[in-house]
């Protein structure tokens, strides 16, 4: 079944008191938009048109860095929600199938939910997604008879009983995508607000004698993200259910509440999380690795059987093989670490290629960068780098070859060679003592005057 994908985000939110537009505010480290289209993207849909209005050039561009095949249209001026879909005709007006409106404010909408309204089109020429509130408000509200939907009344206009209904609207909408359009078309403006509602979608389809059903979802899935406390909110509830659905897959959480995950986090079963680990985007272990306590990961794989942390940031690019071990205050950037590697503590590396089996002694820094262009260092298998080598690229260091303690590498070094960088000791028989004598007598000498 061909379904296109309508995604609203053309509104200032004000309420977040914000120069970034509201749906490009972030939980679990990607813009709320990100996780509307995530799972607009599960249905694997034809098309997907995200409306933009406030700052349109920045949402644009998210939706674009999403997914490039995302298409944006612009409401100016933003007359409401029915006409911010219309706004999608044009680039829709061959498109065969399935519509569905969603929010980008509105992070949760499950794809199995979307799954049930796109099943219910088969008795109904409307779909709406409704929630039971445990407290209504001032939500619009479901005038239904099982699943068959007679109305949308919004809270200002519903009578007493009406509001006393608990079924609300979520405002996501199904239909054909040339129904959807052709009821659009007919919504009126006749409102305080001069605006063009979409929820008016169900009277008008009934007035032509047109089905409209109800699919009920949790209403979890329904919370939108209006200001900084629901956007906290947002993030504490995505958090609660990633936790969940990690132990439920089998990864040992030793601290769950202290575990922190993005939108596109992946672990295998049976990897071990310790506490106070924070996941930034584009992360995947594998199987059976170990994240120890205080880790920050961004844009990483971490193989079976490797171990990082405590206290390591494994930053873009970061490839690590398996049984690789990555120590405390390691910082991996941009590199490739076969398998076996060792990187113990207090390293940097970045921009590099190691072979496996190696060995990265503490201190080590590869010094990627001249102050304009980054440059690699390579490192062959099982080689031993001392601590506080300084490997100054571009330089390539042959397999089994050994780096002294404390030397500044600037040339290749060949397979099984030894390299020392570093100057020539020289001992100066009891200049210690002097020195210190002198030194004191300084100190002595200003605390006088």
């Amino acid at each position: 079944m061909a379904v296109s994908f309508i995604v609203l985000a053309a509104g200032v939110g004000s309420r977040m008191n914000s120069d970034t537009p509201k749906v490009l505010h972030h939980i679990a480290a990607a813009p709320l938009l990100h996780h509307a289209l995530t799972a607009a993207r599960a249905l694997e849909p034809a098309r997907i048109v995200v409306v933009t209005g406030h700052e349109s050039a920045q949402v644009a561009k998210s939706a674009e860095d999403f997914d490039p095949a995302v298409e944006c249209v612009l409401q100016d001026p933003q007359l409401g929600t029915a006409h911010a879909v219309s706004m999608a005709a044009p680039l829709l007006a061959d498109a065969s199938g399935e519509a569905i409106v969603l929010y980008g404010d509105t992070p949760f909408i499950r794809p199995e939910t979307l799954e049930a309204m796109l099943h219910a089109r088969a008795r109904h020429s409307v779909v709406v997604l409704g929630f039971e509130a445990k407290d209504p408000g001032r939500y619009g509200r479901l005038v239904a008879s099982g699943e068959n939907l007679e109305k949308i009344v919004e809270y200002k206009d519903a009578s007493d009983d009406e509001r006393n209904i608990t079924l609300c609207n979520s405002g996501v909408i199904c239909a054909s995508a040339k129904t959807m359009f052709q009821l659009i078309a007919r919504i009126g403006n006749t409102n305080a607000a001069a605006e063009y509602y979409l929820t008016d979608i169900v009277e008008i389809a009934r007035a032509q004698g047109l089905s409209a059903g109800v699919v009920i979802c949790d209403e979890a899935e329904t919370l939108g993200v209006n200001t900084r406390q629901q956007l906290a909110e947002a993030e504490a509830a995505f958090q609660s259910r990633a936790r969940s659905e990690a132990l439920e897959n089998g990864v040992t959480l030793t601290a769950p509440e202290t575990v922190f995950f993005a939108l596109d986090t992946h672990i295998g079963r049976d990897a071990i999380i310790g506490p106070n680990v924070i996941f930034g985007t584009a992360v995947t272990i594998e199987s059976g690795a170990e994240v120890k306590a205080f880790c920050h990961l961004e844009g990483c794989h971490i193989s079976r059987g490797a171990v990082v942390g405590p206290f390591a940031r494994l930053r873009p690019g970061a490839e690590l093989a398996e049984d690789v071990h990555v120590g405390n205050f390691v910082e991996i950037k941009n590199a490739i670490l076969d398998e076996g590697v060792k990187v113990g503590h207090l390293t940097y590396i970045g921009d590099a290629d190691i072979g496996e089996f190696t060995n990265i002694g503490a201190g080590t820094v590869t010094c990627n960068y001249d102050g304009v262009m980054k440059h690699r260092t390579r490192i062959g298998k099982r080689a031993f780098i001392g601590s506080d080598t300084m490997l100054v690229a571009p330089v390539t260091i042959g397999n089994d070859a050994l780096t002294a303690s404390g030397s500044v590498i600037t040339e290749n070094v060949p397979d099984e060679a030894l390299a020392v960088g570093r100057a020539k000791q020289v001992n100066k028989p009891g200049l210690a003592t002097k020195l210190m004598a002198r030194l004191k007598a300084s100190k002595a000498a200003k605390g006088k005057s």
